[in-house]
């Protein structure tokens, strides 16, 4: 069993945190607040009908959009209570509940391999650090081979992006691109944001 997340720990001493993040994001979008600009990334990364895991989905605001441009969207985090606004708000993906250390979609039912994963929100900054390397070795177990994962999360939040980079390379997996910005601002060393996609290391 994978340590618990630092998320589930914060809904552990606060048991009101997940309803209040799902309510803080149905606010903005009811406010117009411009909330896809994660995926409309990936929306450019594919053609149409691709395989997209929204890995850390939260309520669904990532998946959801995908799904609309005709994606086949696949949504997994560890919070039940994400997941069930997820489906409230966003029918038409596959939300699954499900710990991103130990995640194996085959063995639920889910095809695989992904043309696209995707980690937004600072997901990796609410993993417990003891997972990192395995969400991110699930991850590329879960890419087609010529898949990529696209990971943003800031500066920080205990998570050093050299750290990062490192644990990717641990992982198999290399940067095809790093960006400081969603829309696609250059990653400079003193960025404090980064995207970073990723695909799988082949061998020389």
């Amino acid at each position: 069993m994978a340590e618990q997340s630092h998320w589930m720990r914060k809904v552990e001493a606060d048991p009101g945190h997940s309803q209040w993040y799902i309510e803080r994001f149905r606010a903005m979008a009811r406010e117009g607040a411009d909330l896809v600009g994660e995926a409309r990334l990936v929306d450019a990364m594919v053609s149409r009908g691709a395989r997209i895991l929204d890995a850390g989905c939260g309520p669904g605001r990532v998946g959801g959009y995908l799904a609309a441009q005709g994606h086949q969207v696949v949504g997994v985090d560890v919070d039940p209570a994400l997941i069930e606004a997820a489906e409230q708000d966003h029918p038409g993906p596959r939300w699954l509940v499900g710990d991103l250390a130990e995640l194996d979609l085959p063995a639920r039912g889910v095809p695989e391999p992904f043309d696209v994963i995707v980690s937004a929100g600072n997901v990796m900054t609410f993993l417990a650090p003891s997972t990192r390397v395995a969400v991110l070795s699930r991850l590329r177990a879960h890419l087609a081979d010529d898949g990529r994962a696209v990971i943003g999360f800031g500066a920080g939040r205990d998570y050093p992006f050299a750290d990062f980079f490192a644990d990717v390379a641990t992982a198999g997996l290399t940067p095809d691109l790093l960006l400081s910005t969603w829309d696609l601002r250059p990653f400079t060393d003193d960025s404090d944001f980064l995207v970073a996609i990723l695909r799988r290391e082949t061998a020389s």
